[in-house]
C-alpha cells in the first residue's frame, strides 16, 4: 500500500493531468502517468520510496509545463524528487529502525548532512540546468570523500507516461 506521501503526490498528479497529448518532435508520451504493476503490488518501503520519487518528479514535470512535460528535466524537479525520496525513506526508518538499503541510506545521509543540492548537481546534473550559484561544492567534496566512497547513484522510475485507457461509450 502506498505511503501517505505517495497517495498525496498521486492525487496532485492526477489533478494536474488533462486530456491533451504532449508532443515533441513528433513523439507523444501520452496524457496520463501510470504506475508499474509491481509498484502498485509491492508495499515495501524501498519500492514505495521510489514511487514517491517517481510521482514527485512527474508532478513537477507537469507543473513545469512546456511542449512535452513528460520530457522535462530541471534541477528543481530532480532536487524535489530526491528530497521526497530521502524524506520518505527516513520516515520509513523511523517506523522500522532495522530497514536498510545501500542507496537510500546514502541519500538520506547526504540529505541529513545538508548537501542534497550539491549531490543532485554532482550525480544527476545536466548541462542545460540552471543551478544555484551558492552551492558548497568544496564542502560537499570533502564530505563526499569521507562518506560516499564508491558511491553509485541510482534512479528507479516506477511509472511512465502513456495514454489513458479509453472505453467506448455504449
Amino acid at each position: 500500500m502506498p505511503t501517505a506521501a505517495a497517495a498525496t503526490l498521486l492525487a496532485l498528479l492526477l489533478a494536474g493531468c488533462n486530456t491533451s497529448v504532449y508532443t515533441r518532435d513528433g513523439v507523444t508520451d501520452g496524457d496520463t502517468f501510470h504506475l508499474a504493476p509491481a509498484a502498485m503490488a509491492d508495499g515495501g518501503p524501498v519500492r514505495q520510496s521510489w514511487v514517491v520519487y517517481s510521482l514527485g518528479r512527474a508532478a513537477c514535470q507537469l507543473e513545469a509545463g512546456g511542449p512535452n512535460p513528460a520530457r522535462v528535466s530541471t534541477y528543481g524537479c530532480e532536487l524535489t524528487a530526491r528530497r521526497l525520496l530521502a524524506e520518505n525513506w527516513l520516515d520509513a526508518q523511523a517506523l522500522e529502525p532495522d530497514l536498510a538499503d545501500t542507496y537510500l541510506d546514502a541519500l538520506s545521509a547526504v540529505y541529513t548532512a545538508g548537501f542534497l543540492d550539491e549531490y543532485v548537481v554532482r550525480y544527476h546534473g545536466r548541462k542545460d540546468w540552471q543551478i544555484p550559484a551558492d552551492l558548497d561544492e568544496d564542502g560537499f567534496a570533502d564530505w563526499r570523500r569521507r562518506h560516499l566512497r564508491r558511491h553509485a547513484p541510482e534512479t528507479h522510475i516506477t511509472g511512465w507516461w502513456s495514454y489513458a485507457e479509453r472505453q467506448e461509450r455504449q
